[in-house]
Formats: C-alpha cells, structure tokens, sequence
C-alpha cells in the first residue's frame, strides 16, 4: 500500500478489534480504527432496549473470558473506568424437583451441592482452577508448542470428549450431569459431538477462578474502558464509517479486520489468492440465537431462593433434555423445548434499572437463519422454574437471528461466535495454517473470533493478530 500517515486501519470496533489496536499503539505504531455503527464496541453494547432507564446488554453480559484474559488483564482497565460487578454466585441450575444446582466460586462449596459426585467435581475443577492462569496462555491462542504441555494435555484428555460423555462417565448423578451439561451448551455444538466438552471445562474452571463478573453500568463499558486505553496510547475510533472495500480505506501499511470470512471476502476478495478466498467462502457458521430482553416490575419470582443469588440462569432441566435441544438446533430444527441462558444484572447492578425494577435477558439456540418467533418458548422455560414471571414483564424486545445479522454483519445466520468451533474447526479457524491470522496478502490480517482462540469475550484474537502484524512490517 502507499505510504501513509497511519501504520495500521483496524476494521470493527468490537473487542478483537480495539485489542488489535491497542496492541499495536502500544507498541509505538500509528492506528486507526473504522466502525460502521454510529457506537463503538459490537457485541459489547448497551442500550435501553425497552424502557427508558432500563439498560440492557445487546449481547454479552457475564464476562469469565475478559476476567480471565492475559491481555486484558495488563490493561489496567480499572484505571480508564472498569468496575467489575460479581454476583453472590456465577450461576444457578434449577430442576423440576424445586432445587436448584448452584456453581459456586468455591470449589468445595459447589462440590457440597453435588453430592456423590462432589468429589469428582473436585477432583476435576480444583485441578484445573489451580491451573487456569497457566493454562490461559495455551487455551486463549493459536495452535502451536505450549507453554505448559502437561497441564494442557490433561485439559486435553477431557475436554475432547463429547460433553455428553464426559457427563455420564465422570458424574453419576442428574444434578452434576445438569450443571456440566448448562456449561457445555455455551458452545453452540450437539452435546455428543467431540471437544463439546472443553467449553463446559473452560467456563467451569473460569467460574471458580475468577468468576462470571458483569461490568457496572453495562457493557458498554468495556468498551468505553477499551477505547479510552487505545486513545491513551495514541490511537483513535471513528465511527459511523462504513467500509464497502479494503481499498477504499485511507491508505495505511497494514489492514486488520474483525470480521468473519464472509465478510473478508466481501471487502477484500480481489488482494486474495482465488483458492484462498474459496476456502473461505466455503467457512461453516454455527446456529443463530433468538434473544429477549425484559424490563420487569420486580425479581424473577424464582421457586429456588438459590436462584436470586446468580447472575446467570441456565434453564433446561436435565442433561438429556439439553442435548435434545442442543442436537435440535446445530441439525436445522427449532427446539420445542429449549436451552434457555438468562442473566438478570440488576439483582447485583443497581444501574441497570429504576429503583424497584429490573433488567433480564434470555436467550436460546436456533438453526442459522432461522425466523421462528422463540418468546413464547423462551418464556414458558423461565415460568417453568419461576411461576408468576409473566406477570412481572413491563416491556420486552426481542432479536431473531436475521436481525442479529442485521444489526452486526459479522453475526452470519445469527451466529455470535464467528463461526462453528467443533473438532475441525477449532485451532484451524479460518484456514489451517501456523499463523491464521495472516491472508496471501502481506499487508492484510483477520483479527476477529473466526481466529483462535475463537468466540468470547476476551480479545485474544485481537492481540494475537497485531502481533503477528507487528512481526511481519518490522
């Protein structure tokens, strides 16, 4: 490209795109970032969805990753705005019975409510807690020779199981088997496919070595934090600035862009080699989700007082209930009776909502694409374990996949992990090359979660582009 009075454009303001950024800044280069949306951060918006002075997260909303994140932890983001919010317990599993399975940041404390299979739960999730900050670095990055080979390969005999394996042959009982099964769920795979099993491990290790924290006020300030940081060190946002081609862009050394392949090909198509840019045409995205957000006139009535101590609700009953549902949704149907995620921030958050009411939003898998209106669904889930909850709804909004897509391009189908993370499709995220960020275009690199270590919140994609950047301009 010419000669220019910036060393790098970043493409997409969500996460992986300002830890690109920042990343590169920090180093000393000139950056600029270009986003469509009239606001910043992608995924990591917050807006009064329903009712004025209600604030809902568009999407994510507990943030185990970002806590977790090697990157982000030596942001210092506490000192451009961050304040983390951690609920009495990261997460609630209610049963049909009346109780409900509760993870708790203690290990011993969760393994008490397990009972036979307490000391499984220990055996495993004291293990890998103990680990979880060695094992950041090899699990939030690309393939290549770990920093910790033994504690990696133990993850590594677990976690490439399918979940609902690992779930019958390690817990015997149907309240561990439920709890692993919610976690593993958050992957977007049918729960008998191979390496389900490492996202359940993952996010159980994370619940008790760091929590599931919310981010006061919403998550917008992340990225208002993340923004500020890029700006300390020199780099900048520009929003409202849609980019139709690569070359349209001011000119610069290098581009990054966080997005999916869908739209690389898009933007970019004629810098790429042709088998290149087939390959990536030819890229497999997951199931879309369909998600309501509420403004409430009080608490979900939960019939388990245990559930009013969690920030996030998984609503599905048993393992074998949850796999149907997920096995429903990665096989093109709509699930009769599904997977529920639901988080319910202004029971810890006072900021979310006028004082007395409250906030919450659920959400379930569907095909990608798909336009079943899921409310009714979802809600009959959430009446299920709390009698009582429809009558507690002021306002709802709802999004389908389309209008996921819609509101955020790199949301294909309504998939908001970048695309399918199974066996295949996990370390060779988009293309199975050492460096996956880098195109048959020198100058080009994808910086988004369709690259290890994939979806999330966490902006390791970002950083481990930039400096795969940085290492092949200077």
């Amino acid at each position: 490209m010419r000669d220019a009075g910036h060393d790098a454009v970043v493409v997409g303001s969500g996460p992986n795109g300002l830890a690109a950024a920042i990343t590169l800044a920090r180093a000393g280069r000139s950056v600029v970032v270009y986003e469509a949306a009239t606001t910043w951060g992608g995924g990591l918006r917050t807006e009064e969805l329903t009712l004025p002075g209600f604030r809902h997260d568009v999407c994510a909303t507990a943030f185990p990753l970002a806590a977790a994140s090697p990157f982000f932890r030596q942001l210092s983001l506490e000192d451009y705005g961050l304040s983390w919010v951690h609920p009495d317990a990261p997460l609630a599993h209610p049963l049909d019975d009346g109780t409900a399975v509760v993870l708790e940041r203690s290990v011993a404390a969760t393994a008490a409510g397990l009972g036979s299979d307490g000391a499984a739960w220990e055996r495993i999730f004291g293990a890998l807690s103990a680990r979880a900050e060695m094992l950041a670095h090899d699990l939030l990055g690309p393939l290549r020779v770990p920093r910790h080979p033994v504690a990696l390969a133990r993850f590594g005999v677990l976690g490439l199981l399918p979940a609902r394996t690992l779930a019958r042959t390690v817990f015997s009982g149907e309240r561990a088997r439920a709890l692993f099964a919610g976690l593993a769920a958050h992957s977007m795979l049918a729960l008998d496919q191979p390496v389900s099993a490492a996202i359940g491990l993952v996010l159980g290790m994370y619940a008790h070595a760091v929590g599931w924290p919310f981010v006061r006020g919403g998550a917008q300030a992340l990225t208002d934090a993340l923004v500020a940081c890029l700006r300390a060190a020199g780099g900048d946002v520009v929003t409202n600035h849609p980019v139709e081609s690569v070359d349209a862009l001011p000119a610069a050394r290098q581009v990054l862009l966080d997005l999916t392949p869908r739209q690389v090909v898009a933007l970019a198509g004629e810098r790429l080699r042709p088998g290149e840019r087939h390959r990536l045409g030819r890229y497999r995205y997951g199931p879309g989700v369909f998600k309501v957000d509420w403004a409430l006139d009080g608490p979900i009535p939960w019939r388990s007082p245990e559930c009013r101590r969690a920030g996030v609700v998984h609503l599905g009953g048993t393992l074998d209930e949850i796999a149907a549902a997920e096995w429903a949704a990665t096989h093109g149907r709509v699930p009769e009776r599904p997977f529920v995620l639901l988080a319910q921030p202004s029971l810890f958050d006072p900021t979310r909502a006028p004082a007395g009411r409250h906030t919450a939003w659920a959400y379930c898998h569907v095909p990608p694409g798909c336009d079943v209106d899921m409310t009714e669904r979802i809600e009959a889930q959430v009446e299920r374990f709390a009698p009582g909850f429809r009558d507690r709804i002021l306002v709802r909004h709802t999004r389908c996949p389309s209008e996921f897509e819609a509101y955020n391009p790199n949301y294909v189908g309504g998939d908001i992990n970048g695309g399918v993370q199974d066996l295949r499709q996990l370390f060779t995220r988009p293309l199975p090359r050492w460096d996956p960020y880098r195109t048959s275009d020198p100058t080009l690199f994808i910086c988004s979660a369709s690259t290890p270590p994939g979806g999330g919140v966490h902006g390791m994609c970002g950083y481990h582009a930039a400096r795969s950047a940085l290492r092949a301009a200077w």
